[in-house]
C-alpha cells in the first residue's frame, strides 16, 4: 500500500493542472477509481465520484480541488519574453528564478522566470531598496522573437504556466518534497476513502469531488454542491506549518508530524460546532493525533459549499503542509496517513440519526 501510494501522489503531483486547466488531472482520478464509483461532472469540469453505502442518506461530500497555483500567457514582447499574470496567490519573491512549463498547442515549452539583474539596479532603485513587483518578471523560452514564440513554439496568450519541482523522498523518509500538494492531497485522500470503503461498510452515500477553479474563486464548489446537495461535506485539503525560523515564539502553529489539523475558523467559514466536536471525539477514541488549526489569512472549499440551498454542516481537515502557494511544499507521510484514518472513521459514524444531530 505505501508504495502504490507514493506512486500515486507522485503522479498527482507531477501532472499539470493549474486554474482552468484541470483535465489531466481529472483523467488521472477517473484512472484509478474505474469501477469503485459512479462517476459525473458539472459543466464547470468537477467530477463527482458516488460511493453507495447501507443507505442513500445522508450525502457525504468530500471536496478536493484539482487545481494547482499558476499562471497564464498574458503577452509576448517583441523580443519573444513572456509576461504572464498569476492564477491564484503568489508572493513574487518566491518565483523570480523558477522553472516552469508553458503548456503550448505544439508541446511543452521549458522557461526559467527572470527579472532585471541587480546588477543593473540604478542608485535611486538600490536606496528604495525596492521589491521585486509581479508586473516586472518575465519568462525566458529562449526565443529572439515574437514571431519564434508564435510560430514555432505555439505559445499564445491565455495558454497555462505550470512551476516545475519534482516529486522527492527526503532525508528523513517521512517527508516530500513536491508541488501542487495544495491540494492534489485532498484529490489522493477521497480517492483513497472510496477505495478503503469497498470493504467497510457506512451508513451513508460518500461523493469524493474534484473540484476546479478553487484557487481562483472557488467556481467548482459551487457548481458542484448543486450536483450533489449534500447533507454533511468534510473538505480535505492542506493545512499551513508554520513550524520554520521566525515563528518559534508563536501559539497554536501547526506543526509537521502532530497528525491533521482540525479547522476552528478560516477566513470564509466557521465549522459547524457539533460536527468539529464529533471530529475531535472520533481522533480521541481511536488515538488519532490532531492539532487545532486557524486560517485567518484563507479559505477553502468549504466556504462555498456550507452555505449551499440552506446551509450544509461542514468541517475543514487539513494535512499540514510548509511553503503553501510556492513552487514546491513539504509534507510529512504520517500526517496524511493519520488524516486519512480520521476521516475513514468519521465516515463510519455519519449515518441518519447522526447527520441530524449536527443541525445547531
Amino acid at each position: 500500500m505505501e508504495k502504490a501510494r507514493i506512486e500515486f501522489l507522485k503522479e498527482l503531483t507531477e501532472a499539470s493542472g493549474v486554474s482552468g486547466f484541470e483535465l489531466e488531472i481529472k483523467n488521472i482520478l477517473k484512472k484509478h477509481l474505474k469501477g469503485l464509483a459512479e462517476v459525473e461532472e458539472d459543466k464547470l469540469g468537477s467530477v463527482i465520484f458516488k460511493k453507495q453505502g447501507a443507505s442513500s442518506g445522508p450525502k457525504i461530500m468530500i471536496p478536493g480541488h484539482m487545481d494547482e497555483v499558476g499562471f497564464m500567457v498574458k503577452s509576448i514582447t517583441e523580443k519573444g519574453f513572456i509576461k504572464f499574470i498569476p492564477l491564484g496567490g503568489w508572493m513574487p519573491q518566491v518565483v523570480l528564478a523558477q522553472q516552469v512549463v508553458i503548456k503550448s498547442s505544439k508541446g511543452d515549452v521549458t522557461g526559467v522566470v527572470g527579472s532585471k539583474p541587480p546588477h543593473l539596479s540604478t542608485e535611486e532603485e538600490r536606496r528604495a531598496n525596492k521589491g521585486i513587483e509581479m508586473k516586472d518578471l518575465f519568462i525566458d523560452v529562449s526565443a529572439s522573437s515574437r514571431k519564434e514564440v508564435e510560430d514555432d513554439f505555439g505559445i499564445k496568450p491565455g495558454d497555462p504556466i505550470i512551476p516545475v519541482c519534482a516529486f522527492t523522498q527526503m532525508k528523513n523518509r517521512d517527508y516530500y518534497l513536491a508541488k501542487a500538494f495544495d491540494n492534489r492531497i485532498g484529490c489522493a485522500l477521497f480517492v483513497e476513502i472510496i477505495k478503503a470503503l469497498q470493504n467497510e461498510k457506512h451508513p451513508n452515500t460518500v461523493y469524493g469531488v474534484g473540484t476546479v477553479q478553487e484557487e481562483t474563486g472557488l467556481s467548482g464548489a459551487k457548481t458542484s454542491s448543486w450536483v450533489v446537495n449534500p447533507d454533511v461535506a468534510i473538505v480535505a485539503e492542506i493545512s499551513i506549518a508554520a513550524d520554520v525560523p521566525g515563528m518559534e515564539n508563536e501559539d497554536g502553529i501547526l506543526k509537521m508530524g502532530q497528525g491533521p489539523s482540525i479547522c476552528l475558523i478560516d477566513r470564509g467559514m466557521i465549522p459547524n460546532l457539533k460536527l468539529r466536536n464529533l471530529v475531535i471525539e472520533t481522533a480521541k477514541k481511536h488515538n488519532i493525533p490532531f492539532q487545532y488549526g486557524a486560517m485567518t489569512g484563507g479559505t477553502t472549499d468549504g466556504t462555498a459549499v456550507y452555505v449551499h440551498t440552506k446551509g450544509v454542516p461542514c468541517i475543514y481537515i487539513g494535512v499540514p503542509m510548509r511553503y503553501a502557494h510556492s513552487p514546491a511544499g513539504i509534507i510529512n507521510m504520517k500526517d496524511y496517513e493519520n488524516t486519512l484514518k480520521l476521516m475513514l472513521e468519521l465516515i463510519k459514524v455519519l449515518d441518519e440519526n447522526k447527520v441530524r444531530e449536527l443541525v445547531p
